[in-house]
């Protein structure tokens, strides 16, 4: 199987997979340590390349022709964040996006 189809495999099934509900997490640097290496784990396979073979993350992700998923996560936070403005009052994004909770939390 040449690189290209390999890519486009990634494209669709683990990248999807990996932004799938990424509008609304909130990515930790725990959150993002995990997806690059979810993401890395499945290009090493892809090429065949273990982490014995001591490559760097930049050179596998050159090699494949494929971006940082949290890079691409992080764009599409902020283009959806630009949908929901853009959005009427009256839809639940955008009342989430406006809801400010008021009074105190309880204790505890």
């Amino acid at each position: 199987m040449n690189k290209e189809t390999k890519l486009r495999i990634h494209n669709i099934t683990a990248k999807a997979a990996l932004k799938f509900g990424s509008e609304a997490r909130v990515l930790t640097k725990r959150k993002e340590q995990r997806l690059e290496a979810a993401q890395m784990k499945f290009l090493r396979h892809l090429l065949g390349i273990t982490e014995l073979d001591k490559e760097k993350n930049p050179c596998i992700r050159e090699k494949m022709g494929a971006q940082n998923i949290v890079k691409e996560i992080k764009q599409y936070q902020e283009k959806w964040l630009k949908h929901v403005q853009k959005m009427d009052t009256n839809r639940i994004p955008k009342q989430g996006l406006q809801y400010k909770p008021k009074g105190q939390r309880n204790v505890g």
